[in-house]
């Protein structure tokens, strides 16, 4: 079943083509993850999956309702004021669901804070702001997650660990998730499935399938396959920001 759909999208802006035509199709569970050079329109195609925006020209369909859909951004962006539980209680309270602060400390628990839910943000780590962020996006129980560069100001020791939590927490739910990384290998272990586009406006280089189970087992980073699939992104990559 398609979850959401950009059908030949073009993004102008006063300044110029932000994006497109560009063209990419999400089933129901799906892990993708879109790489490309910066200014790309990565995060415009994301923006357009999430209805923050419409495309100038093109189509996009999207079935997820009202309240199923969340976006994690590159900052953790919470409220300093509020503790990790009101932080990621927000969503909920402003559905008016009763239940709100039990549900956001399930979520902490699930991403691994079960302990620092009175915590401030100004008192977290940048991996355990993420992580805050992550729950606040997991707690309403999307049928679509979108990550736009979520673990790039973290260390490379906290982005592999994070990773294997959004695959963790993927598999227990089973959302869609588009992930937009310009981290090839970050890429190739999150996604089944990477999009890799052209330097901006950005269009389609080329569509990889990976290898292996979700989420990814032990040493899966050093295997031929996972290796082999790293080059073949990175080559496409290449080829597309000289396009």
């Amino acid at each position: 079943m398609t979850l959401a759909a950009l059908t030949d999208v073009v993004v102008d802006y006063p300044r110029g083509r932000a994006l497109g035509p560009f063209s990419l199709s999400l089933r129901a569970g799906e892990t993708v993850a879109l790489v490309g050079p910066s200014g790309c329109g990565k995060s415009t195609a994301l923006r357009l999956l999430a209805g923050l925006e419409a495309p100038t020209t093109g189509r996009v369909e999207r079935t997820p309702g009202r309240g199923e859909t969340a976006v994690v951004f590159q900052a953790p962006t919470l409220a300093p004021w509020l503790s990790a539980r009101a932080n990621v209680a927000l969503p909920l309270e402003l559905a008016g669901a009763a239940d709100a602060c039990a549900r956001a400390d399930a979520a902490l628990a699930r991403v691994g804070l079960a302990s620092h839910e009175t915590a401030r943000p100004a008192q977290l780590s940048g991996g355990m702001a993420m992580r805050v962020s992550i729950a606040r996006a997991l707690v309403t129980d999307p049928r679509l997650l979108l990550l736009d560069e979520p673990f790039a100001a973290l260390d490379e020791i906290t982005r592999r660990s994070l990773a294997d939590d959004v695959l963790a927490l993927w598999s227990a739910s089973k959302p869609a998730i588009v992930f937009v990384t310009h981290n090839v290998e970050e890429a190739v272990y999150i996604a089944a499935r990477v999009v890799v586009m052209t330097r901006g406006p950005g269009r389609v280089a080329g569509v990889f399938e990976t290898p292996g189970p979700l989420p990814r087992p032990p040493g899966f980073r050093v295997t031929p396959d996972f290796r082999a699939t790293v080059e073949q992104v990175s080559a496409a990559l290449a080829e597309g920001i000289v396009a």
